[in-house]
């Protein structure tokens, strides 16, 4: 499944915002106007949806990142900084994280926050579109976007400007909610989403909308292989994804060749 950048009867290039087709340049709005909307229960909300399932998900990526001292990291959609506060441990003093979020109010949760906690020194944050990071080219040596790729409007563009920003050698991590290959868990999966997680939303943030647009943006997400042949496509080596959950969610690892 690739983006959508189909002209309208109107001649407007329009794209999905969950199960919506809307104008292309109306997405990013869009998007930030849900994560605007969530941003100061967010934390709260991944814990009751996910059952505290994140936490292992997040956690096993770290593993997989290869992080050591010394590394220079991006987090993309870094929200309210968990993986961000991790690296900023395992890089150390000597290297640097840089907290990446398109959003103003997630990426101020996730400042006030990583501050709360006592991360400081090596963390610099920054506003940005992972369609066009304003970073050097060959500057980081790992770079993460957890649940925060579906919300792109042009994932082919993000890919190959997270490429772009990568050292040879550097890898990309992509966490991201995906496809469950057992039919009867896939169902399940869905009545779960499109009832709870609206249900949820309604009553911790008074704020049904939102989560009804997540659980749809999943279900528009491209599926394990897809995103793998995506990655490849723009430039990825040694592309390779780790189910987890049954394969409601799943990790996708590249290398930039």
């Amino acid at each position: 499944m690739s983006d959508s950048r189909k002209p309208s009867d109107g001649g407007q290039t329009t794209t999905h915002f969950g199960y919506q087709t809307v104008a292309e340049h109306e997405k990013a709005q869009k998007v930030a106007e849900v994560f605007h909307s969530v941003a100061a229960k967010y934390d709260l909300m991944n814990d009751v949806l996910s059952g505290g399932m994140h936490r292992l998900w997040k956690r096993f990526t770290i593993e997989l990142s290869g992080v050591r001292p010394g590394n220079r990291v991006l987090d993309i959609a870094g929200g309210t900084g968990d993986l961000t506060r991790q690296f900023s441990r395992l890089v150390g003093q000597s290297g640097e994280v840089v907290l990446a979020d398109i959003n103003d109010s997630m990426l101020k949760v996730g400042r006030d926050r990583l501050l709360d906690k006592g991360v400081t020194g090596n963390v610099r944050f920054v506003q940005a579109d992972a369609e066009k990071l304003p970073f050097p080219d060959n500057h980081f040596d790992v770079v993460t976007i957890a649940f925060g790729l579906r919300n792109v409007t042009h994932k082919e563009d993000a890919l190959r400007s997270m490429l772009r920003v990568l050292k040879p050698g550097g890898r990309l991590l992509v966490l991201e909610f995906s496809k469950p290959a057992n039919p009867l868990l896939a169902k399940a999966y869905d009545t779960y989403s499109f009832n709870f997680m609206p249900l949820a939303g309604k009553l911790i943030t008074n704020d049904a909308d939102s989560y009804r647009y997540l659980a749809e943006s999943i279900r528009m997400h491209p599926d394990q292989e897809t995103l793998k042949g995506m990655m490849a496509d723009a430039g990825f080596e040694r592309v390779t994804y780790h189910n987890m959950t049954g394969g409601i969610v799943a990790l996708h690892r590249g290398i930039k060749p």
